[in-house]
């Protein structure tokens, strides 16, 4: 689970700032890549390597195949070969160009939050003797109360509520929460599953945004 106090790490971006409430499943196993942001995994440092992704990158999956639909989104990328040379030749393109193209992670997370994304996990915690929907359905009385935080404030400033990112059946299971309904909502599978990568609602909800930009 997130340790040295990063639990609500995600609840650093200000409620007038949110856009978009991203929820994923739950933390990363490995303490040193669990942040409390989703899908920021902390292992993670630079984005890039000779051979395409670097070898964090990959070994996160889900941020891998998050980062190869970004790639098919910005027209990087063809959905039908996003390995071997052409993963190479992003890459290389990306590497002589540190002014135009973000190089590490936290510059990735930097832009979602600059988006007005709150990346949030449908459970805050990890546990091994404990399966992860099991865990996420104890967390959802607190997305309740976050949920209706944010409609109510919306609401309240005349605006229209976040628009929730779903990715996967875990964080599905928010459809359960009566806030649910006040939300605006795009679904899809879970990244770890390759045909995220050409998933066409998702590469045009992220294509307007230019994220791997800077």
């Amino acid at each position: 689970m997130p340790n040295g106090g990063r639990l609500f790490a995600a609840f650093r971006q200000p409620m007038d700032a949110v856009k978009y409430v991203l929820v994923g499943e739950g933390p990363y196993p490995r303490p040193d890549s669990a942040t409390g942001v989703c899908f920021m995994d902390g292992a993670v440092g630079s984005l890039w390597s000779e051979k395409g992704l670097s070898k964090q990158v990959n070994r996160a999956t889900s941020l891998r195949n998050f980062m190869k639909m970004l790639l098919v989104a910005d027209g990087q990328l063809s959905v039908e070969q996003t390995t071997g040379e052409a993963m190479e030749a992003v890459s290389a393109n990306a590497r002589v160009a540190p002014d135009r193209i973000i190089q590490t992670l936290p510059e990735l997370e930097a832009n979602l939050t600059a988006q007005g994304f709150l990346l949030l996990n449908a459970s805050l915690v990890f546990r091994a003797h404990v399966a992860p929907a099991k865990d996420a359905k104890a967390w959802l009385p607190f997305l309740q109360i976050v949920l209706s935080a944010l409609a109510d404030n919306a609401e309240v400033k005349g605006r229209t509520p976040p628009t929730l990112v779903l990715w996967g059946k875990i964080a599905v299971q928010l459809d359960a929460l009566p806030a649910n309904a006040r939300f605006p909502r795009r679904v899809a599978e879970h990244p770890y599953n390759l045909s995220f990568i050409g998933n066409q609602s998702m590469q045009d909800f992220f294509a307007p945004m230019h994220l791997l930009q800077k």
